[in-house]
């Protein structure tokens, strides 16, 4: 049986997927079971998408709010108590098989007289539980990237130079973020407005990323440094 599911899943996700012999039977059962009554949800939930390729799966307690500006390829899977506000000027698009974690909350926008850009998501991207998207300027992310639980990205920043005026007032700046394909953002991260990370690169854990991130390095720190490339033993000094 094991070897069927196998044969399934990596058909349906287009990648090898080879299930452990040490899980049980009825422990099978019961995760398909739940996959069973999220795709159910993701079934009714889905029609209100403004477009979807294949299967959706949707987890319990799961807030979804303006789902008419949302799209996604095929087996987008949205886990227990996550939040997603879809409003923004140009949308929100997943690629196939993106998985976004329990209690993660994509927020495009805050008020509705400053609405946020765009969310791109690219194929094979996973947000583990925990994570905030916030979508002010534009949020790019390529395909194969991972989030470790509790990665915040802001994209946007507060104007706060002058004293005499509240800085609620002051207006605000959005250049965006872009995330390469590839990458590994360690759990905890904070990328912060205007900030680019390659293709390939890694952010350690607890870093806060408020400049450029070049392809294939590995930063990390408060603010975060490249510390080494990968594919090489040259490590550059903090």
């Amino acid at each position: 049986m094991r070897k069927a599911v196998s044969r399934f899943l990596s058909k349906l996700k287009g990648e090898p997927y080879i299930l452990q012999d040490c899980i049980q039977l009825k422990d099978l059962c019961g995760v398909f079971w739940e996959r069973f009554r999220q795709l159910a949800r993701g079934w009714l939930r889905g029609f209100a998408f403004h477009h979807r390729d294949g299967a959706v799966l949707i987890g319990k307690h799961v807030k979804i709010k303006c789902a008419g500006n949302i799209s996604c390829g095929k087996n987008l899977l949205i886990e227990d108590g996550a939040c997603i506000n879809a409003l923004c000027r140009q949308g929100v698009i997943f690629g196939r098989n993106v998985s976004i974690g329990r209690n993660t909350v994509i927020d495009c926008t805050g008020v509705l007289r400053q609405l946020g850009e765009s969310l791109s998501v690219g194929n094979c991207v996973g947000f583990s539980p925990g994570c905030f998207i916030g979508v002010r300027g534009s949020v790019r992310i390529g395909d194969n990237t991972i989030f470790g639980p509790m990665v915040s990205l802001h994209a946007e920043n507060h104007v706060y130079e002058d004293l005499a005026v509240p800085i609620r007032l002051q207006g605000v700046v959005r250049k965006g973020i872009e995330i390469g394909s590839d990458c590994w953002i360690g759990a905890k991260a904070t990328i912060l407005d205007g900030v680019r990370i390659g293709d390939g690169a890694v952010i350690a854990a607890g870093a806060v990323v408020n400049r450029d991130v070049p392809g294939r390095a590995v930063a990390g720190g408060v603010p975060a440094k490249v510390m080494k490339y990968r594919g090489s033993r040259k490590e550059k000094e903090l």
